[in-house]
């Protein structure tokens, strides 16, 4: 089925059919189509859909859903991420799968609400205390927002973590075709929450080893579930000892850390010789692909590495990807955030950043005249 469609129509339709069946959010310009879409159409298979007081209550009501065994979504903007901070790092704590849909706009503060940018990247990657990692996905068009949808459902649920769905105006809210039916088989199947056993002595946060998952069980099911924002033992058992915090603390950094190249999802067309890598993510990855091609046209050999998985950041691919690369260009619609995470692995190559923040999108054009490729 082929429609035309914006990219927040493809993240509900995503989350659709991962499985989501709790929806909370509060308007905000430019995620609020998701909040509407998700109430016209969670109840046809379901689900609920809420529209919060504001994004503290939203985001708490996801909590509570995910604990009592639905899968789970909420959306905003930055500065609904803002109050979602606190119960972000409720959500680590306590091992809680939810996806977040952050559809970054300009900013700081109120900014422009009807404009796109990267402003948030690493906003998302630090945005509660404790500093533990996290997962974020950088969709590139509307395609991606349905397929890395299910794929931040499926991480959400396998490792108990949120997940962040990096998104933009520029990319939520531009229609562009959408073919249905190769999203869909495209798509990695929806993954089933694993759960623990009717007889066994559930612990909430029990694993033998510091990166294994613990099994869940619903909050008002056969088992007792404890649930603290305090640091708490196996047992989900407050707890002042440093050795334990400590385990746990290395079991939250571990089984997301241990796991990184699984949840690796990216495109690269490296091409043999090349002394010139574009490293590129979300809406600005658009242009590079435009540059890649002109550059090959013209004769220059340039490599192109395409991030959906920006955090954990994918240290093996971008390696890779550096191999025999003497310079790095790396476009985003920002002041320079993620390119500070490649100058950590590209030692010794020319850096060059190609930053917007004034609500324009950093063009092919930019791309080959800044970086040389003229």
């Amino acid at each position: 089925m082929i429609e035309f469609i914006e990219g927040n129509d493809a993240v509900v339709r995503g989350a659709i059919d991962a499985g989501c069946r709790f929806f909370a959010g509060y308007p905000i310009t430019p995620a609020s189509s998701i909040l509407v879409s998700m109430m016209r159409e969670l109840p046809k298979v379901g689900g609920v859909a809420v529209q919060g007081e504001d994004e503290i209550a939203s985001i708490g009501m996801c909590i509570g859903a995910a604990m009592t065994g639905y899968k789970a979504m909420t959306a905003t903007s930055g500065p609904g991420i803002s109050l979602y901070s606190e119960n972000v790092g409720l959500a680590i704590m306590g091992e809680t799968p939810l996806v977040i849909v952050n559809v970054q706009r300009q900013g700081p503060a109120t900014g422009s609400a009807t404009k796109g940018a990267d402003g948030d990247i690493e906003f998302m990657r630090w945005v509660t205390s404790g500093g533990l990692p996290m997962i974020i996905l950088a969709p590139e068009n509307v395609q991606d927002c349905y397929t890395l949808t299910v794929a931040a459902f499926n991480f959400a649920e396998r490792y108990r973590a949120p997940v962040f769905l990096a998104s933009q105006k520029e990319v939520a809210m531009i229609r562009e075709v959408f073919d249905y039916d190769r999203a869909r088989a495209e798509a990695p199947p929806a993954f089933a929450r694993p759960v623990a056993a009717v007889d066994c002595v559930y612990e909430p946060h029990a694993c033998s080893a510091p990166d294994q998952v613990p099994l869940m069980s619903p909050i008002g099911g056969p088992h007792l579930v404890r649930y603290t924002t305090s640091t708490h033992d196996q047992r989900a058992y407050l707890t002042g000892d440093p050795e334990i915090i400590g385990a746990m603390v290395e079991h939250y950094q571990r089984k997301i850390e241990a796991h990184a190249e699984e949840m690796g999802l990216y495109d690269e067309e490296l091409e043999p010789g090349a002394e010139t890598l574009i490293l590129a993510y979300g809406v600005s990855a658009r242009s590079a692909r435009a540059a890649v091609k002109k550059a090959r046209a013209a004769g220059r050999r340039v490599s192109l590495l395409v991030l959906k998985t920006i955090f954990p950041v994918q240290e093996k691919a971008i390696l890779r990807a550096l191999e025999g690369v003497s310079r790095v260009i790396v476009p985003e619609m920002n002041l320079g955030q993620y390119v500070e995470e490649i100058r950590c692995l590209a030692a010794g190559r020319e850096i060059i950043p190609i930053n917007r923040m004034n609500t324009t999108l950093v063009t092919p054009s930019e791309i080959l005249e800044r970086g040389g490729l003229l």
